[in-house]
């Protein structure tokens, strides 16, 4: 079932509860540009295990209200824990993908895992998207301002453009413009201000904080976020342990499916 829950005066953000009587709750956070329907096939799945599947879209995206503000990691988190509280949710797996990773990071930070018994991430953009003076690892910077002047440009070419890097096993046409309308749901300006936040946030110190048992699963063909990064994020997260998807792109809960959704339950029942 799916309901909205407000996180700010005038914000809403559209949650969807899949299998509520199950035993075990799992909280999915989507990664830019899409919304919470990207995790279809582990929806499609998990829940006949006894899993509740919690997806929400974030501000700005999917079926959420659209804000003028409040892209930042903090406010993001924030989101997160509103949402967290109004479902009175205690010892659950928190579940980010891409930026929806980097924003479970922020969350374990900030509010000190409240609520969170294990950590998994999936190609999280941490602790930073982009190259820094002393972290030579990531994507150019010029590479994320390219994207934010094609947001403002020509939204639909990028998002073309983005969603052919975005999977490395081959994807079906009618699958690909499946795709590419849920980044078209997202706002224009929503889209860019996550972007500007990979260039204006790093992570680092996050990442130091985070004590719970965490699983890090990462496509080595990765051309959105690098592998090396999953590799630093194992290095810097205390009782982490790194799956690479040696089929898979950025997308793999798609490329790899089955291996995705047969990890994440081994390490939720281990």
């Amino acid at each position: 079932m799916g309901y909205y829950i407000a996180v700010q005066q005038n914000v809403k953000l559209y949650v969807e509860d899949l299998n509520p009587g199950g035993y075990m709750t799992i909280v999915f956070l989507h990664g830019w540009p899409g919304s919470h329907e990207l995790f279809e096939y582990q929806f499609n799945e998990l829940p006949k295990y006894g899993y509740i599947c919690i997806g929400l879209d974030q501000r700005g995206f999917g079926k959420s209200d659209k804000p003028w503000n409040g892209y930042d990691y903090n406010r993001l988190a924030d989101d997160v824990r509103c949402i967290v509280e109004a479902l009175k949710l205690q010892n659950f797996i928190l579940a980010g993908h891409s930026t929806g990773g980097a924003i479970a990071i922020r969350y374990m930070a900030r509010h000190k895992g409240y609520g969170v018994s294990k950590l998994a991430l999936f190609a999280a953009t941490a602790p930073s998207l982009i190259k820094r003076p002393n972290f030579p690892y990531g994507v150019d910077k010029s590479i994320i301002i390219q994207i934010i002047q094609d947001t403002y440009r020509d939204r639909p070419k990028m998002l073309r453009e983005f969603g052919d890097r975005f999977f490395f096993q081959h994807t079906t046409q009618a699958f690909s413009d499946w795709f590419f309308q849920l980044g078209l749901q997202a706002a224009g300006w929503a889209t860019a201000d996550i972007a500007k936040t990979w260039i204006d946030e790093e992570l680092f110190s996050d990442l130091e904080r985070i004590t719970v048992p965490t699983l890090i699963m990462h496509g080595i063909h990765d051309e959105v976020v690098p592998f090396q990064l999953g590799q630093i994020q194992q290095q810097s997260i205390r009782n982490s342990k790194l799956i690479p998807f040696v089929y898979s792109g950025h997308g793999l809960f798609y490329d790899e499916r089955n291996k995705f959704n047969h990890e994440l339950r081994k390490f939720i029942e281990g």
